[in-house]
């Protein structure tokens, strides 16, 4: 079975536990979230025991982790997504780099994806009428 590079073999859980993310609306506040980051994407839990339905933020759709700032007991940072909407995060210092773990994981991700991109350019090159022409084109 031949996986894509939005696909893994397994749902490896990268990094679970309590992020803050700041609401939408005009007040802005901190909402205590329980967040699971797999190599394909950040699952964010309005509650502890993750019974209510997750938020999915696909990898693929996140642009860059950005702004990280520590303060004295948060770290701060901002997800970007590829649309340029911005989701304002924070963690307690303790918790330990949650930013450092999704950019790694988006790194992961988007090498995966170049891979995959890669190997399918490849497959269709070699399938592609002429494919012998055009290298003997660029023979010097």
């Amino acid at each position: 079975m031949k996986m894509s590079a939005t696909e893994t073999s397994d749902s490896t859980v990268l990094k679970e536990g309590e992020l803050e993310k700041r609401s939408d609306n005009l007040l802005q506040f901190w909402k205590r979230k329980t967040c699971v980051l797999t190599p394909d994407s950040l699952s964010i839990y309005p509650d502890a025991q993750k019974k209510s339905k997750a938020k999915e933020l696909k990898l693929q759709a996140i642009k860059k982790v950005d702004c990280v700032e520590r303060t004295g007991k948060f770290v701060y940072f901002t997800i970007v997504t590829n649309d340029n909407k911005e989701i304002d995060f924070r963690c307690m210092d303790e918790d330990g780099c949650w930013n450092a773990v999704i950019t790694m994981a988006l790194i992961d991700f988007q090498n995966r994806k170049a891979i995959q991109d890669f190997k399918s350019r490849q497959e269709s090159d070699n399938v592609s009428p002429g494919h012998q022409d055009r290298h003997m084109a660029r023979a010097p």
